[in-house]
């Protein structure tokens, strides 16, 4: 009968221990990514946003530098110009697209903001943020697939590509 009990016990102790055993870490403070430096993937300045009229909304979420003279608006809908999109949380950091539209297609994706706190940041998003910028200036939209292994950076990624569309079209 004692031996029962013990192994019922140990059994328990093993199954506690099991569950409460962390796989992963959180990093202790995002704050602090805005002035790290970036490790030189797709980046470009983070000041420049231009709106296509000066009665754009200043409710946006993003800031304007100034506006195009103009501007022209093609079949697809996109205006001309460089448009920012909102910063999008994830749980490594924010992400920030930035996409340059001329002759109504999106011609160059930039990405001012990302996650790149520590070394495994650097090495997800060195590899993930080609990998998005190349399949958006592919499909003209924010209908792009996520990269297996960056999937807060994907999905972050998409919700400021979609901000940046969405001025874009305004």
């Amino acid at each position: 009968m004692k031996k029962i009990v013990y192994a019922l016990m140990a059994t328990v102790t093993g199954l506690v221990l099991l569950f409460s055993y962390r796989t992963s870490t959180v990093p202790e403070s995002t704050s602090a990514l805005a002035d790290a430096p970036s490790s030189g993937v797709a980046t470009a300045p983070k000041t420049t946003t231009t709106t296509p009229s000066p009665s754009a909304s200043a409710s946006s979420g993003s800031t304007s530098s100034g506006s195009t003279s103009g501007a022209q608006t093609s079949s697809s809908g996109l205006t001309d110009g460089t448009f920012t999109g909102q910063a999008a949380n994830t749980r490594f950091g924010p992400v920030q697209v930035q996409i340059t539209v001329s002759g109504g297609a999106i011609t160059d994706v930039q990405v001012p903001q990302y996650p790149s706190e520590s070394g495994r940041d650097q090495q997800i998003n060195s590899r993930a943020l080609p990998v998005l910028v190349k399949e958006t200036v592919q499909a003209q939209s924010a209908q792009v697939d996520m990269v297996s292994g960056a999937t807060y950076t994907s999905t972050g990624y998409r919700t400021s590509l979609q901000s940046a569309l969405d001025q874009a079209r305004a």
